[in-house]
């Protein structure tokens, strides 16, 4: 029987990172001593006290649909935490919980986006940013940066990319993948211009909490009243709170676009997992004091790997200054992203994601969520690789 696949399904790339981490797993179930730098989740336990209030959750019965859009204790919590970090004053009615970070951007993109319609995507950019805007009918419309401006898009860049078919401009800081971070009057030049436009911006600040060397994040909601209604925040438990398998995030907006995101999730997924949203209650109200370690422990290993990488011929890398991921430049070793992580895999048994997948084929993705011991080891590997190649 011939099947008809839609349009929009049809022009979908698979995930790379996905692809490249099941292979990997895949080959230390065969055996194999891996090197895994492909996933993009911390590699400490979740906090003890959100699983044991998930847990009570559990025990209680607490295992029953839930309002579509997140409990009311924890939408309360979020616009709370809102107040608190970022000084921005949201309702619980202008707060959706959803089933992750990646399902609240999907809900953006798809309740504010359409046939005809543009959405700016800064490059490098996380991989599923075009694939949502093609998912929802509208166009992606890729500004290309390089580490020359540290992966930073620049004023004039946006400016240029504006027509009037731009209905969202992506802003992603800290970034994955670069890991690059745009400084608060960065941010609000930016935002200056796309509220000058009538542009939106959903602001993916998931990462906002893992920075670097006293560096400082900003939403780009905080700066005016204008900034604030041009603005959507998206959000997550998974990275903060190593939280990712529990698929719980987060978002806030103005009301017309949160009650349209509500319609959106109330005919697809319906509420996030009910005693997941107790535990994101727990990782909200409770006490922080694991991130303070985390962040340490996550600074010396990206000290180690910058250094390492800018140490091995035909590979730069400038540092990162959040999230938990380096993207050393490759192309001094005469190979594209996709032959070299494939060559990389199959000689060294070390898994890194190929810029391509990104947007940027010269460069290539690692994570750093994983042990000190792990990194050395693995970048040893990559060192002995590229001198291989690099004669």
């Amino acid at each position: 029987m011939q099947y008809k696949i839609s349009r929009q399904a049809a022009s979908l790339s698979p995930s790379l990172t996905l692809a490249i981490d099941s292979k990997a797993k895949q080959m230390k179930a065969e055996g194999m001593d891996v090197v895994g730098f492909g996933a993009g989740e911390p590699d400490f336990d979740t906090p003890q006290h959100i699983k044991d209030a998930a847990a009570a959750a559990l025990a209680a019965g607490f295992t029953k649909y839930t309002p579509s859009s997140g409990i009311p204790e924890l939408r309360q919590a979020i616009a709370d935490k809102f107040k608190r970090e970022n000084g921005l004053t949201y309702k619980p009615s202008q707060v959706i919980v959803s089933c992750g970070g990646k399902h609240s951007c999907y809900n953006v993109i798809l309740a504010t986006c359409e046939e005809g319609d543009e959405v700016i995507i800064p490059a490098p950019y996380w991989l599923s940013y075009p694939e949502m805007v093609k998912l929802a009918g509208a166009t992606p419309v890729i500004i290309n940066t390089s580490d020359k401006t540290e992966f930073k898009v620049t004023p004039a860049q946006l400016e240029a990319a504006i027509t009037p078919r731009t209905r969202l401009f992506i802003l992603n800081s800290p970034s994955n993948p670069t890991g690059s971070l745009y400084t608060p009057e960065e941010v609000k030049t930016l935002g200056d211009i796309c509220v000058a436009k009538g542009v939106l911006i959903m602001s993916d600040e998931i990462y906002e909490h893992l920075v670097y060397d006293g560096a400082k994040h900003q939403s780009v909601a905080s700066f005016s009243q204008a900034h604030y209604e041009h603005t959507i925040v998206v959000h997550g438990f998974a990275k903060a709170w190593s939280m990712t398998g529990w698929r719980l995030g987060f978002l806030a907006a103005p009301e017309p676009i949160a009650k349209a995101i509500d319609a959106v999730q109330s005919h697809s997924t319906s509420n996030p997992t009910s005693f997941a949203q107790k535990g994101g209650v727990a990782a909200l109200t409770g006490p922080q004091d694991h991130l303070p370690k985390w962040l340490a422990e996550f600074a010396k290993r990206r000290a180690y790997a910058h250094q390492k990488f800018n140490s091995i011929p035909g590979i730069t890398c400038v540092n990162a200054k959040g999230a938990f991921y380096l993207f050393p430049n490759i192309s001094g070793t005469g190979l594209k992203s996709a032959e070299f992580c494939a060559r990389l895999l199959e000689q060294e048994k070390v898994a890194a994601v190929p810029g391509i997948a990104f947007g940027a084929d010269d460069y290539i993705r690692i994570s750093y969520a994983t042990s000190l011991v792990n990194i050395e080891k693995g970048l040893d590997r990559v060192d002995k690789f590229v001198r291989g190649l690099v004669k």
